[in-house]
C-alpha cells in the first residue's frame, strides 16, 4: 500500500492547485486480466477474471452547486464540466469524461434522481489505456462508486456491478458485465468465477508454483470506436436465435447462446455438435438469415441488430457459436484443474490457455498478428500456456510462467518482442509485469 498512499498525497497536491480546495474522499477501482473466457460474458456465461493492481484513483470534493468538474492528472485527456441536468453521452466519440458520465448517469437513474450530483474530481488512472485491461470499465466503475458516496446512498458490491455493466452501454459498448463485476467482487489472493443471471463471485485459487504475467502488444483498440465488438455480439445473438429455431424454441425470445443449452438441457459438448448440424461453416448473408427465421429485412435491422450493425453484410455464425461453447466448456475445466490441483495442474491450464487463444484468433477472429507473434514468443521462453486477454484487436497477452522461470522469461521477451520491435517499453511497468490477485474497488476518506 505504500505506492497507493504515495499517489494520494500527490493527487490531493495536484487537486489543491487545479481546484483549490482539499478532496473530501478518494475512489479506487482495479483494472483486471481475464485469465480464461473470452467473449463469452455476453452470450450468459461465466468467466474467470482477476483484478490488477493497475487502477483508476478519483480524488472528490462534493460541491453544493449542480455542476461537475472533472480533470485528469493525464494532459492527453482534456478538463471537462458540464451543469447539464440531462446528461447526454455522444456514442459518436468515446472521450474519457464520456466514461466517467456512464457511471455517474447509471447511479443517479438508479435513485431517480433529476439534478446533477454537484462535485470536483481529479482522475488518476495508472491502467494502460485501449490494452484490454479494462481502463473504461474501471472508470465506469469508479464513477459509479464516487456519485454513490457524494450522494451518501448505499448499495451492495453486486447492485453497483450490475448498474455499472449497464450504463457502459450509453456508450454503444454491448459488454457482457465481467469488467464492472471484478472491478467490484475482487479480493486479494483468489481469481473469481463470475456468474451471470443472478451475478455470483466464486473463489478460484490459482497454482502457488506459477505466475500470470500480462504483455502489452502496444495496439491499441478502443473498444467502443470500433465496430468489431459489437459485431460478434450481434453475430452471438443470430447464432443463438438460428439455433433455438432448428431446434423448435421460441427463438423470438432467445437472446444468448447460454439460453439455448439452458432450454434444451444439455451439455456444452452436445451444444457443439447440434452446430455442427444447425449451421454452415460458410457466412450467412443478412437476407439468408431473414430466410431462416422468416422474418423481413427491416425486421431485422430494427428489431435484432444494434443500431451500429445494421448495415453489416455478412455473418460468421457457425464459427461464433462454436468458440463460444467450446470456451465457456474451457472455464469449467480451468475451475476444476484449480481445485483438483492435480501435480501436472500448470501445464495442464497453460494448454487450456493456449487452446483459448487458437479459437480467438481462428473462430472468434479477434487477435491481430502482433498478439498472435507475442503469444507465441511467450510459449518459446517458457509460459506454460498464452492468449490474448480482453475483447482483442490488440491490448494484452496474459501466459501463465512457472515462478523459477519468470527472471528469464520476462528478460528473453522483452528482447524478442520489445526491443527487436523498437516498441516501446516506456513506461516498462506498464507493458510486460507479473501480477497477481488484487482487491475490488474502495473509498478512502480524507483524514
Amino acid at each position: 500500500m505504500p505506492v497507493l498512499y504515495d499517489r494520494l498525497l500527490k493527487l490531493k497536491e495536484v487537486f489543491k492547485s487545479k481546484f483549490g480546495s482539499i478532496p473530501k474522499f478518494y475512489v479506487r477501482a482495479p483494472g483486471r486480466v481475464n485469465i480464461i473466457g473470452e467473449h463469452i460474458d455476453y452470450c450468459g456465461y461465466p468467466v474467470l477474471p482477476m483484478a490488477v493492481e493497475q487502477d483508476m484513483l478519483i480524488a472528490v470534493e462534493p460541491v453544493k452547486t449542480h455542476t461537475l468538474q472533472l480533470a485528469n492528472t493525464n494532459p492527453l485527456y482534456p478538463d471537462f464540466s458540464t451543469s447539464d441536468n440531462n446528461i447526454q453521452i455522444d456514442k459518436t466519440k468515446p472521450l474519457w469524461h464520456n466514461y466517467f458520465l456512464c457511471g455517474l448517469k447509471g447511479i443517479q437513474e438508479h435513485f431517480g434522481l433529476n439534478k446533477l450530483t454537484g462535485m470536483n474530481c481529479l482522475v488518476d488512472g495508472t491502467i494502460p489505456p485501449s490494452s484490454g485491461l479494462s481502463s473504461s470499465s474501471a472508470l465506469v466503475c469508479c464513477a459509479g462508486l464516487v456519485t454513490l458516496t457524494v450522494l451518501g446512498m448505499h448499495l451492495s458490491k453486486v447492485e453497483l456491478a450490475e448498474i455499472c455493466a449497464k450504463s457502459e452501454r450509453y456508450i454503444g459498448t454491448e459488454g457482457g458485465g465481467m469488467d464492472q463485476s471484478i472491478s467490484f467482487l475482487a479480493e486479494d489472493g483468489t481469481a473469481k468465477l463470475i456468474e451471470f443471471s443472478p451475478l455470483k463471485a466464486t473463489d478460484v485459487k490459482l497454482p502457488s508454483e506459477a505466475v500470470f504475467v500480462i504483455a502489452n502488444s502496444c495496439v491499441e483498440m478502443n473498444k467502443a470506436a470500433t465496430s468489431h465488438f459489437n459485431i460478434r455480439v450481434m453475430e452471438c445473438r443470430l447464432a443463438a436465435k438460428l439455433l433455438a429455431k432448428y431446434k423448435g424454441l421460441q427463438w423470438d425470445k432467445v437472446l444468448r447462446l447460454e439460453e439455448v443449452q439452458a432450454n434444451l438441457g444439455v451439455s456444452l459438448e452436445e451444444m457443439l455438435l447440434i452446430t455442427e448440424d444447425a449451421l454452415h461453416p460458410e457466412p450467412y448473408s443478412s437476407e439468408e438469415v431473414c430466410r431462416c427465421l422468416e422474418i423481413s429485412l427491416q425486421e431485422l435491422r430494427t428489431q435484432i441488430l444494434s443500431p451500429n450493425t445494421q448495415d453489416v453484410p455478412i455473418f460468421k455464425l457457425y464459427q461464433r457459436a462454436k468458440h463460444v461453447y467450446s470456451e465457456a466448456a474451457r472455464v469449467l475445466q480451468f475451475k476444476k484443474i484449480c481445485e483438483e490441483a492435480p501435480d501436472n495442474m500448470v501445464q495442464l491450464l497453460g494448454e487450456l490457455m493456449t487452446q483459448s487463444h487458437v479459437s480467438c484468433r481462428d473462430m472468434y477472429e479477434c487477435s491481430c498478428p502482433e498478439l498472435d507473434q507475442l503469444v507465441d514468443i511467450c510459449r518459446k521462453f517458457g509460459a506454460q500456456g498464452s492468449r490474448l486477454t480482453g475483447a482483442g484487436w490488440g491490448g494484452c497477452t496474459v501466459s501463465i510462467v512457472p515462478a523459477d522461470k519468470l527472471p528469464s522469461f520476462l528478460a528473453n521477451v522483452r528482447e524478442a518482442y520489445y526491443q527487436k520491435n523498437n516498441r516501446s517499453l516506456a513506461p516498462e511497468k506498464q507493458s510486460l509485469f507479473a501480477t497477481k490477485p488484487g482487491g475490488g474497488a474502495l473509498v478512502f476518506l480524507e483524514a
